[in-house]
């Protein structure tokens, strides 16, 4: 058998862990000598006696010691994996036709070698939605010990993204095939006593061209911004985007950059590639849209205007005076942005011109309590609850968290107040949070329930319910349901004033996003940002949403140390013009396409 494997250079598996031309163990330490133990060998036992003890035990009567090696290889191999008359091992995989022919032709002479024609995990869309789908890989034996009565040694099982978290969806039921078998191993008969059944479809609200348009988009600006293409350069390398319907909180793309390749991991990944992964700072395996949280800046100045106005704090005739610097603390003066100062502004020219004194006093004003309580309204440091796994939550900076992030340092001054008002101090949110955040501001105030899967159809025809599928997911994840609203009801007069000041800032000559979107012919609501943060690092932000008369999807970009938001504003515009049609020329229909669906498992 093996001779034939070789022949036609076909892999297949050798765990013996002692190799010849020189006798040496592949395996040290405690593994070796646990190995030893196993097998109740001497500890001071050499890799030439082990063999010999396993040449004799396997009554392995070849005098060539390279055929012997090969021999014992399987030998182990079959005794490892508890081989007998009703459960196969698998040798090899992903076999030659040539050498599936000479099995087939000289059957006779491979008693008990069966051929098997198995379903094959592919991605077909290489690393598309890599984050999203997650990927697949055989179970180990801790998830095995568990699973025994569903899953074989060898099955795929879920590992990350939609794979693990609907693997009980995914995977269907196995089905009972029983064989006839002569004494010598052959089978002579076959027959199905229990029909198998398939798994289910998930149906995901992703867009597939969408979200091809959103990942080529995030990738193309980042490499702009780190080399310069926007006349100065920055260090980045990561970043993500999100995509979202503002109604309903339907994910339509959904980007981390950089990603993977979900096929790497199908048959067990390579050293190479985990290597490739696992060293990379960039941590591709890592869903920076859901996984991670970054400071929001000065995209967070909505929230502070909001809550300024719903508190009665300031109304939209109320006009303050930036004069550069905010002197009410002789401990701490934070300057604008503008240092010279705005001078006087009203809520909607202070978010065109994101002006940070204006935000300053409002929040000095009604305090952090209510600054607070109007972030939590749009979910910020509270997790969205999509169908991911390891989410986080998030951080909104406030009284009770301080205590938590800071326990040596827990006390509040009104320094931290003026420095969340403009999206600093402790204040962390994932980009999925801010896209959920911006949705509800451009929908009217209206909650949504964030999500990716669109519906699953099991195998019978029928649909798993929303009920269904939030209580699964909601189980495997381990999550809460959490009520946002804390009955607040928010003013139209004062949404409008905000959206309008977001307007601004790409249709009007002062806007920080005016440049990328002067042009465009859709009108667009949005706001840049550019956060502090760690190392010296400025992340770069841009939130937005469109149409404004009528919004339908809100955008949310980030690239970590991308030094200022409006040179992410372009991922947006060339996400939008996508969605909306814009690129789209002198479309023929193809009669002879043909319709292709990607089966997940």
């Amino acid at each position: 058998m093996v001779q034939v494997l070789e022949k036609y250079q076909c892999p297949y598996s050798d765990p013996f862990p002692i190799k010849i031309d020189p006798f040496e163990f592949t395996i040290s330490g405690e593994t070796l000598e646990k190995w030893k133990e196993t097998n109740k060998l001497e500890t001071n036992i050499s890799a030439e006696q082990a063999f010999n003890k396993f040449k004799e035990k396997y009554q392995i009567s070849n005098t060539d010691i390279q055929e012997a090696r090969k021999i014992m290889g399987i030998r182990y191999l079959l005794v490892q994996n508890g081989y007998s008359s009703t459960k196969s091992v698998q040798i090899s995989k992903s076999i030659t036709r040539e050498a599936v022919s000479e099995f087939s032709e000289s059957s006779e002479k491979f008693a008990g070698i069966n051929i098997v024609v198995e379903p094959v995990r592919q991605y077909p869309l290489g690393n598309l939605a890599s984050h999203i789908l997650g990927y697949a890989s055989q179970i180990d034996a801790e998830e095995y010990e568990t699973r025994k009565e569903t899953y074989g040694q060898n099955d795929l099982i879920g590992k990350t993204g939609i794979e693990y978290v609907f693997e009980e969806y995914l995977k269907g039921k196995n089905g009972i095939k029983q064989l006839d078998m002569a004494v010598d191993g052959t089978t002579t008969a076959e027959y199905v006593s229990k029909e198998a059944t398939a798994g289910a479809d998930i149906v995901l609200t992703i867009d597939a061209n969408l979200q091809k348009i959103t990942e080529n988009a995030l990738s193309a600006n980042i490499q702009k911004i780190a080399s310069g293409g926007f006349g100065q350069k920055f260090n980045t390398n990561a970043g993500a985007c999100v995509v979202m319907n503002v109604n309903t909180g339907e994910i339509l793309a959904m980007a981390s950059y950089p990603d993977y390749y979900p096929e790497d991991f199908v048959g067990g990944i390579s050293e190479a590639n985990w290597a490739k992964y696992r060293d990379n700072a960039s941590k591709p395996l890592v869903n920076k849209a859901t996984q991670n949280s970054y400071s929001p800046g000065s995209t967070f100045k909505m929230v502070t205007a909001i809550a300024g106005l719903e508190s009665g704090t300031i109304n939209l005739q109320t006009r303050i005076n930036d004069t550069g610097t905010y002197r009410k603390y002789s401990d701490y003066q934070p300057k604008c942005w503008n240092r010279s100062g705005h001078g006087y502004m009203d809520v909607t020219s202070a978010i065109e011109q994101s002006c940070n004194y204006f935000f300053y006093d409002t929040a000095d004003r009604m305090g952090i309590d209510t600054l607070a309580k109007y972030a939590k309204y749009f979910g910020l440091g509270s997790k969205t609850g999509v169908e991911l796994q390891s989410e986080t939550q998030g951080v909104l900076a406030s009284k009770e968290t301080r205590a938590i992030v800071h326990p040596n340092d827990a006390y509040w001054n009104p320094g931290f107040t003026l420095q969340a008002a403009i999206g600093q101090n402790d204040n962390e949110f994932s980009p999925v949070q801010m896209a959920r955040y911006i949705s509800i501001l451009a929908n009217g105030g209206k909650q949504i329930d964030v999500t990716l899967i669109k519906t699953i159809r099991k195998s019978d025809g029928t649909e798993a319910s929303k009920e269904e599928i939030d209580q699964f997911v909601n189980k495997k994840l381990g999550l809460t349901q959490q009520n946002n609203d804390e009955g607040i009801q928010l003013n139209q007069k004062n949404l409008n004033a905000i959206l309008q000041g977001m307007k601004s800032v790409t249709s009007d000559g002062a806007g920080t996003a005016y440049a990328t979107f002067r042009n465009f012919n859709i009108s667009v609501g949005g706001k840049t940002g550019s956060a502090e943060a760690p190392n010296n690092q400025t992340h770069a932000w841009f939130v937005g949403f469109a149409p404004f008369e009528k919004p339908e999807i809100a955008i949310v970009t980030v690239v970590e140390n991308g030094g200022h938001g409006n040179y992410t504003a372009e991922v947006a515009r060339d996400i939008m013009a996508e969605y909306f049609g814009m690129n789209t020329q002198n479309i023929e229909e193809n009669m002879t396409a043909v319709p292709y669906i990607e089966i997940m498992r």
